[in-house]
């Protein structure tokens, strides 16, 4: 499937996604791992990040293409062809969920190699996050992994738990301090081991939490 763009002068450019490509939410897309044909098409997109997550090193081509559209690369290596450890797994998806919710790092593209398995799993636990029925978020996932849907990722998706996360975003607590309304500036007190520069909690979360509300000046 492709895109015809209307140039100037009746030249048209033709722009293929990649495989498996969709729009996951607004500013959040996935597919399969993106080919040197792809490009043309990802820069419609206007990303500002990616999350990889093969094990394998990113292609130097695709790397100066990030590089050449200011794109940063987040890599969560989780393993195609052997499963990996469950430990492992929560680990990885916890870590691309933190980048995957903060608004900051939005457009995003969410990619493995096929955009089915690891891509479906990672979807399919911020589906959980969104508050989905069980039965709806298993039915996306089956709707990329088609015919080879895993048995052993439904199951992560099922028993992974987002308590612990979410336990983390209410730990962070924004307040204003200052001396008047002009000098007022935004502190956080950060009381969860992670990072509050991967939080990036604000007004526009809200369709991702709706537990998390904050005030900006």
């Amino acid at each position: 499937m492709g895109f015809i763009i209307e140039g100037e002068e009746g030249n048209d450019a033709l722009l293929e996604p990649p495989a498996n490509f969709s729009m996951v939410e607004e500013g959040i897309y996935r597919s399969s791992f993106p080919q040197p044909c792809n490009f043309a098409f990802l820069e419609t997109l206007n990303l500002r990040s990616i999350i990889y997550l093969c094990t394998e090193p990113y292609p130097e081509e695709n790397l100066e293409f990030l590089r050449s559209h200011n794109i940063r690369l987040f890599q969560f290596g989780i393993e195609g062809k052997t499963e990996p450890s469950v430990a492992t797994l929560k680990d990885s998806i916890r870590g691309a969920l933190k980048i995957l919710i903060d608004v900051r790092n939005h457009p995003v593209l969410i990619h493995c190699k096929r955009g089915k398995h690891r891509t479906g799993s990672l979807v399919g636990c911020l589906r959980k996050f969104q508050n989905w029925c069980l039965s709806s978020v298993f039915e996306e996932y089956q709707r990329f992994a088609g015919i080879k849907s895993r048995t052993t990722d439904l199951r992560f998706i099922e028993t992974f738990d987002i308590i612990s996360l979410r336990q983390c975003l209410h730990s962070v607590i924004y307040q204003y301090h200052g001396y008047g309304a002009k000098k007022r500036r935004l502190l956080y007190r950060e009381e969860c081991t992670e990072a509050p520069n991967n939080l990036g909690l604000n007004k526009s979360t809200h369709w991702l939490y709706s537990g998390v509300q904050t005030v900006v000046a």
